[in-house]
């Protein structure tokens, strides 16, 4: 047992059937349909392959898409062939989640035999609208048609889906409440990676904040300074520029329509309570980038613009990286820029190299900061690397993590029998 919840070495699966949930939702090439990155589904490898090497009976679910993301909610029959792929053994595939012809396919599993379902989104029980909507209890969700049909046939659930832990869905909460569950080893790993970084990190503790959602950037920025968890936060991208509206900047009409057209208006007050706080620990810009039909550079002294800003200056990089070589610990989230065009890379690009080759433990998580890595050719070269986005942001947030309370509960049973 690991932070409260069982782990795999907890149960022997030997010719049981094990519910596996696991986060392989990848970008998906819309021109071609094929899977963009297969990160995530690597990083699921071992759990899988180790559970089938016991002779389980792995049964898969997995979501891919949204309705808020709808033009990636599609079928899981590429990650199948993906997954068969690089495990070097059969993998099967059903286009039904826990109709008739699923049930079936389950029960037909012979020891060793993996089985993907199809996107459990596909159900409107797993769906974030009716999550968001509905807000079933976990009792609630132990009675959903997903968690009725699926559970019978199980017996035990694995959760392999840290990257999804902030999600209140059937498939993630529901069959923990009902089933002796555990967490698999990269919800384990993953998990303590981010426990160490939120409650015992090595200081000084840098957080390198970007990026476009810059909810999350303020949430995390609001717990981690007030702990002390970190002690210096490097602001860039659209967390930056609400930043030097918030020191009394002009930024120029072109940004700040664009902020107001995304909504972030109302954080220029919250960045403003930030920096009186904790205004000697926020770096903000020095010096920006603009895009005059070519990267043209300058101080914030010689703002407004009437260009759009797109990247941090050098003045700012340089000085951003004094603070990452200084550092014991490195959190990032969020690129400084647009990182896939020529006029607003550098900055993320600098930071990124600057990153890797620091003395410090860096931990670096979120899609975008993730791909950028990946880009540059340096994610190897990265402490650790996060799957996950939204449940990273929930937990460093200081907000409580549906699937891990539902894994904890799960334990308590357990012990208990």
């Amino acid at each position: 047992m690991k932070a409260g919840i069982l782990t795999l070495d907890d149960f022997d699966y030997r010719g049981q059937t094990v519910l596996l949930r696991v986060d392989i939702n990848s970008p998906i090439d819309q021109a071609t349909g094929a899977l963009a990155n297969d990160n995530r589904i690597r990083k699921s490898l071992p759990t899988i392959k180790e559970l089938a090497d016991v002779g389980a009976r792995v049964v898969m679910l997995a979501h891919q898409g949204d309705t808020e993301d709808y033009q990636n909610l599609v079928s899981l029959a590429p990650h199948a062939a993906r997954l068969a792929e690089l495990l070097g053994r059969p993998v099967g595939f059903i286009d039904d989640i826990c109709g008739p012809a699923a049930v079936a396919r389950i029960r037909a599993l012979q020891p060793g035999e993996l089985l993907l379902l199809d996107n459990v989104r596909y159900l409107c029980e797993e769906v974030s609208t009716f999550v968001n909507y509905v807000q079933l209890t976990p009792e609630q969700l132990a009675r959903t048609w997903l968690v009725r049909t699926l559970a019978p046939l199980a017996n035990c659930y694995v959760c392999e889906a840290f990257a999804a832990a902030h999600r209140y869905s059937p498939s993630l909460v529901g069959l923990a409440e009902v089933l002796p569950a555990a967490g698999g080893r990269l919800f384990i790993e993953e998990f303590g990676a981010l426990a160490d970084v939120k409650d015992n990190p090595k200081h000084p503790c840098v957080y390198v904040l970007g990026g476009s959602r810059i909810a999350d950037a303020f949430s995390m920025m609001k717990q981690v300074l007030g702990t002390g968890a970190a002690d210096v936060v490097l602001t860039s991208g659209l967390t930056g520029e609400v930043m030097l509206l918030a020191q009394g900047y002009a930024l120029g009409e072109p940004t700040e329509r664009l902020i107001g057209d995304k909504g972030l208006t109302p954080f220029v007050a919250e960045a403003r309570a930030l920096l009186a706080t904790y205004g000697d620990r926020i770096l903000c810009p020095l010096d920006v980038a603009v895009d005059a039909g070519g990267r043209l550079e300058l101080t914030v002294n010689q703002l407004p613009s009437d260009h759009l800003l797109v990247d941090i200056g050098q003045r700012t990089i340089a000085r951003y990286v004094e603070a990452i070589n200084a550092a014991a610990t490195i959190f990032v989230n969020g690129p400084a820029g647009r990182y896939e065009q020529p006029i607003s890379v550098l900055g993320t690009d600098l930071l990124w190299h600057a990153i890797a080759a620091a003395p410090g433990y860096s931990v670096i998580g979120g899609g975008d900061s993730v791909a950028a890595a990946a880009r540059f050719k340096v994610l190897e070269r990265m402490g650790y690397v996060c799957t996950s986005g939204g449940g990273m942001v929930r937990y460093l947030s200081g907000q409580e993590l549906p699937v891990v309370s539902a894994l904890r509960r799960a334990a308590q049973r357990q012990a208990t029998r």
